[in-house]
């Protein structure tokens, strides 16, 4: 089974950026040459990960950088997205750690060797520990903070970065983290969510304001995820429910960077949940970004609920990936298609994409095949918004390798490349090989 897109699309010009993408909790391991996080913490609590696991080791990265790096290079693709570990390349009191500056030197500078742009991520979730133990992203201090870390990263490294993203997904750190509390750090309340969220958004806009400084010829942006919203039904009551659980969930953290502004169900809220906004925040937040970065897998689906507004609905009788996730391609193309509507927007960028499946590794070979229908179908939705005039730049698969999946551990597998845990052995998958074949196909 092989990729394919029309001979005519967009997607096929030499231009197209083509890459895949890691996060450095994810993959790393080498913790004992870096900060604790609020990951390492929230993994030795007991009942937090699936697995009982934790990234101390994950997929060696730290120690097998080159190998990886070779991989990535013989996939054929165009660029490759990691994120730096905050506590990493930092000492606690701010200042440089430069054995972990050195280590993320040599690896953009292996990267350059072989002709793969870098499109670096900022903040990947994990949280130096010291900075959670005075309040974490509930501590405004936290985005001033993050401005000296994008500061002083990126005038050590910006000779070698294509792209600086400031945060992944800021959507998981806020409610995953503080408002649910089934991600890092672990806390539960709905104020949190929404006061951790504008200091991340906050963060956003004072590092991008020192990036554009640092490193103005580099292209600057933000990375959101987006899991678009349906009515179960055509009732005004489901529509209605549906509206808000967009606005609560998506743009939330799109309209504050486009317009200035939060959502009008802000209104809605009592005061006890609303963040302290100071004067000046929103325009920080709004500073213009070079490129948008979107993360889309899956859609929901909303029904009215009498007291909580909505209620989310099961998937049921419809194709799943491995984490129970509907596959409905044709949502991400009206998604592209609306933030195209709703907002002026510089290029966007899928900076992720991509499926867990119940992967098999047989005698060295994984046959993945509805990993590769996956890629095909969501493809096939990039192109099809191209075709209507969104302009999408690039395509980043997730992931580069199976991987920590968060509080999941190690029990599900997303990589286009097996990671055989005990051994740390590689093994392309199908879809990895198709992924090449694809790639490596354009003129």
């Amino acid at each position: 089974m092989k990729l394919s897109l029309p001979e005519n699309s967009r997607m096929l010009e030499k231009d197209f950026t083509f890459g895949v993408a890691t996060a450095s909790f994810q993959i790393e391991g080498g913790i004992d040459h870096r900060q604790p996080c609020i990951w390492d913490t929230f993994c030795a609590k007991s009942g937090t990960i699936a697995d009982k696991s934790d990234g101390s080791v994950a997929c060696n990265h730290f120690n097998l950088w080159q190998q990886d790096v070779q991989l990535i290079a013989d996939m054929g693709v165009d660029a490759y997205r990691l994120s730096i570990a905050w506590g990493r390349v930092l000492n606690e009191d701010g200042s440089k750690n430069s054995a972990g500056v050195e280590f993320y030197r040599n690896l953009l500078r292996g990267l350059k060797t072989k002709n793969i742009k870098t499109f670096v991520t900022l903040y990947h979730w994990d949280l130096p520990q010291h900075l959670e133990d005075n309040g974490g992203w509930l501590n405004r201090q936290t985005a001033y903070a993050f401005r000296d870390y994008a500061d002083l990263i990126s005038r050590e490294l910006g000779d070698l970065v294509d792209s600086w993203a400031t945060l992944n997904e800021p959507f998981c750190s806020s409610y995953l983290g503080y408002e649910a509390g089934i991600h890092a750090p672990g806390k539960g309340q709905q104020s949190y969510g929404r006061k951790s969220a504008h200091h991340l958004l906050l963060a956003h806009g004072l590092a991008m304001q020192v990036l554009q400084k640092n490193c103005p010829d580099s292209m600057n942006g933000i990375v959101l995820n987006f899991t678009p919203g349906y009515s179960v039904s055509d009732s005004a009551e489901d529509m209605q429910a549906t509206a808000y659980a967009n606005d609560y969930f998506n743009w939330w953290y799109s309209r504050p960077i486009f317009e200035g502004k939060y959502p009008d169900i802000i209104d809605s809220f009592d005061d006890s949940i609303k963040p302290d906004i100071e004067s000046g925040d929103m325009e920080i937040i709004a500073t213009p970004i070079d490129f948008l970065g979107v993360n889309f897998y899956t859609r929901a689906v909303y029904k009215a609920h009498p007291t909580s507004i909505f209620e989310e609905i099961p998937p049921s009788d419809v194709p799943l990936t491995d984490m129970g996730w509907e596959i409905y391609p044709q949502a991400f193309t009206q998604l592209l298609s609306e933030l195209h509507s709703r907002y002026s927007l510089p290029p966007i960028y899928i900076t992720e994409n991509g499926a867990a499946m119940p992967d098999q590794l047989t005698a060295g070979v994984v046959n993945d095949l509805g990993r590769i229908q996956y890629y095909q179908d969501h493809m096939n939705a990039v192109n099809a918004a191209i075709d209507v005039g969104v302009n999408v730049q690039g395509y980043f698969g997730w992931s580069l390798m199976d991987n920590f999946e968060w509080a999941l551990g190690y029990t599900k597998r997303f990589g286009l490349v097996y990671v055989d845990y005990d051994t740390q052995q590689r093994y392309v998958k199908e879809s990895g090989k198709a992924y090449t074949k694809l790639i490596t196909s354009r003129s």
